[in-house]
Order: structure tokens, then sequence, then C-alpha cells
């Protein structure tokens, strides 16, 4: 409890989460989003924490006697308690309903340490004399900032929300009335290759910026949320979900997607944009624009999400954005810990996972700038943990028409600016190869490719 002569804490309710993780350890699908370690006021509660957050993120059980054996492993059991405190943990709480209270509980009473510490470094700055002012304001507001910034979470938001600008009034979205056996894209050359996302799978899409990695990823939640009412739960760490959203409107109304960002469009374009609104706004697309964000946030936030929808799909935009955890030592192992998780991810929630990611400039240099496995940023495990791997390949963003003219026989190979190859580089249980689709960077969409006409 608190005291006067020591910073704000509970330390029952500390004892309570870890009572509650150790007689279920799927409470920790509750607070890992929002609770950390260092959220523990006192040194045994830290350890214990920490430990059930270790086995967590290795996918491996939570309970006494795996928590025991880790800090045993770790030096640390005698320290905490021994098996006694972890009886006695057990012991306080008859069930793990409240997790996510007690949680709440040690998290705020954290930030109001983090606060004093904050107001006493604030302090200090006062006391010197010799400081520049304005320095020293900015060097105060940093402080503020960063307390700020550790206390704020984001979770996901449903399109909806996001999209009341564009509509007044909508329906509740209507549930599905039966399970999906398998994601469909909804781009007939690429079903036909994978038969549809599926299930617990983990499948990468790979490209270089500007390719339209990102474009076709929300294509295809648009097409399985809005086609078959698949639930879509999307980690945006690059863009804004107001971004996001914008890119789905150009998308749906068919109208310049600078237009609707910048609302130049005409009457004409705007009632398709109220229509591709109420469109959208029954979706069941889940945007969580947290731009920084771990792993492990992002399975508690996803199996939560899971638990009130059943998700059929999620996205990740993009792999190279996620954080690490401090104590990996490179970020090619830190980034193979981050696949290893995502595919633990769909095995737990049974739906596949696509995560988009960066390659590497390798393709610049290479003559027919094809992507290969070996192009995949900081790799790791990438394409061992990967069930799918795509990538897009698109000739005009190397050459002008000229310069193609100059190295094609433009009769037999016609430059088409509008040209997309999806290669399909692994696939784990099923061909691989190559499907053209075609791209409009203006409205972001990829479509269908148009059979060619024969020669009559």
């Amino acid at each position: 409890m608190i005291s006067e002569n020591s910073p704000p804490h509970d330390v029952e309710a500390e004892k309570a989460v870890l009572g509650s993780l150790l007689i279920d350890s799927e409470g920790i699908f509750k607070i890992s989003n929002f609770l950390r370690p260092d959220d523990f006021f006192t040194p045994e509660n830290q350890w214990v924490y920490d430990v059930c957050f270790s086995l967590y993120q290795r996918n491996e059980g939570i309970n006494q006697i795996t928590v025991a054996h880790e800090l045993a492993q770790k030096g640390r059991l005698e320290e905490a308690g021994g098996a006694a405190y972890l009886s006695h943990l057990i012991s306080m709480v008859p069930t793990s309903l409240h997790i996510e209270y007690y949680g709440q509980i040690v998290s705020r009473l954290a930030v109001m340490r983090r606060l004093i510490s904050a107001g006493s470094q604030i302090t200090a700055l006062g006391y010197e004399a010799d400081s520049e002012v304005d320095v020293a304001i900015n060097r105060a507001e940093d402080i503020l900032f960063k307390t700020r910034q550790r206390q704020s979470r984001q979770d996901f938001v449903p399109i909806r929300q996001v999209l009341s600008q564009y509509f007044e009034e909508a329906g509740p979205a209507q549930p599905r009335e039966e399970a999906i056996p398998h994601v469909l894209t909804y781009f007939a050359a690429i079903d036909d290759m994978l038969g549809g996302l599926q299930r617990s799978d983990l499948i990468v899409l790979g490209a270089r910026p500007s390719a339209g990695k990102t474009t076709l990823a929300l294509n295809i939640a648009r097409n399985t949320a809005v086609n078959q009412k698949a639930c879509v739960a999307m980690f945006s760490l690059e863009m804004s979900r107001q971004a996001v959203v914008q890119r789905l409107l150009a998308n749906e109304a068919n109208v310049d997607s600078r237009s609707v960002r910048l609302g130049t469009y005409t009457e004409k374009q705007e009632r398709r944009i109220m229509e591709a609104s109420g469109i959208l706004s029954e979706a069941p697309i889940y945007i969580d624009d947290s731009p920084q964000m771990r792993v492990v946030e992002m399975r508690g936030k996803a199996q939560r999400l899971h638990r009130e929808h059943t998700v059929d799909l999620v996205i990740v935009d993009y792999l190279q954005l996620i954080q690490g955890e401090s104590r990996r030592e490179g970020r090619v192992q830190e980034l193979s810990e981050i696949t290893r998780s995502l595919k633990a991810l769909a095995r737990e929630i049974d739906a596949p996972v696509l995560a988009i990611s960066q390659l590497s400039r390798a393709i610049e240099w290479r003559t027919s700038h094809k992507p290969q496995l070996s192009d995949l940023r900081d790799s790791g495990s990438i394409e061992q943990d990967a069930d799918v791997v795509l990538f897009i390949s698109r000739d005009a963003m190397y050459f002008t028409k000229d310069e193609w003219g100059k190295t094609h026989d433009m009769g037999i190979e016609p430059y088409e600016e509008d040209k997309a190859d999806i290669i399909i580089a692994k696939h784990r249980n099923g061909p691989t190869g190559e499907v053209k689709l075609r791209f409009d960077s203006k409205t972001a969409r990829f479509e269908d490719a148009q059979p060619e006409l024969e020669a009559a």
C-alpha cells in the first residue's frame, strides 16, 4: 500500500496480477500490451513478471513450475522468495477474472512514480541558474514528453469510427453467418495459386518502396472484409489510421487518392466517396496505428480482438518497424524473434498473418530488378518462418518507355506502365511462380490483369 515515505505503489495489486497469471496463463493477453516489468515497484514482483513475460514471448506455458524453473535459471528463485512465494501469490486470488483491473492499478501507480521522478528532474533544472532559459524549458518539456509517451497507448479502432467524418449515420455491422474456411484475396490469379490465404499461415509480402505493397495489403483487407465479411486486424506502424482510411476510400470510390486527402474532389466524386464510406463502414476492419509497438503487444491486442470478434486476417505494416526487445544482441536476431512470434500468433488465433517487409537495395543493382528471397531486408529467419513469400515487381519503377524500347522488342514485349508482377517465391504447401496484376497508383488500387485479346 501507499505510505507517506514511499513512492505510490500497491503491492497487493502487484501480487494479484502475478497470482492471476499463475492460475491462468491466458491472462497475459489482457495486460501484455500495457503492463511491463518495470511497472512493478518491488524487485521480486518485477522478476516474477519479467519471467512470465519471457515465457509468453517463447510461447511456453505460465504456471508455478515453469516460473520457478525460469527464476532458478536466472539465479533469482531464492531472492524472489522461492517456491513458497509463488504459492503465496496463487493463494492471493481465487480467479484471474480481474487481472486487467489489477494491472491498470499497477500501471497507473507506475506512471505516478515516473511523474514524481520527472518533477524532481525539472526541479533540478530550475536550480541550474547558469542555464539558458529556453534550453531549460526545452529540456523540461522533453522530460514530460517522454513520461507521456511512455504512458500513451493505443488500441484497435473500427474503421467505422475513422469514417465518421465522411458519413452521418450507419447501422451496426452485420456479422457473417458462418465460419470462413480460408481468406480470399479476390485477385483471381493469386487465389488460384495459393487457394486463398490459409489459416495459421505467415505470409510475407515484400517489395521496394513505392512498389505498392501497402496498397496490395489494403486491397486484400478491403476485398475479404467487404466480400467475405472477414474480420481484419491491421497494425499500421507507418501510416496513421486516417491515411489508411483515405487510401481505402480512394480505392472504393475510384477517386484520385490525392483529391481525397486534400478534399479537392468534385460534387460527383463526393457522392461516390459518401457511397464508398457507407460500404466500408460495414466492413469489419480494425486499425491500430500505434507508431511504436513490440510484437508481444501485437499478440496481446490481436488475442483480445480475436476473443471479441474472431479475427480472420492480421496485417502488419511493416516488419522492420516493429520494436525488438532491448535484450536482443542484433537487429537480425531481433527480427528472427519477431517473425517467429508472428508465426506463433497465426497458429494461436488460427488466422493468416500477412506481414509486409522492406527489401534490400540489392535489387537496384541487378539487371532484371526481380526480387528474390535473399533480398528480404535484415532477413534473419523470415524466409524460414514464412509459409508464403510474395514479391511485387514493377518494370515501370526502373524503366521509362524510351529506355524499355532500347532493350526490348516493343512488338513482343510492349511497355506496360501499369503492369505488376506478383512473384510467389515461396509456397510451403503449393506451387511457386508469377502472376500479373494491374496497378493504378492514383486510386491506390490493384486489379486483375485483363486477358489479352486474341488476334482476329
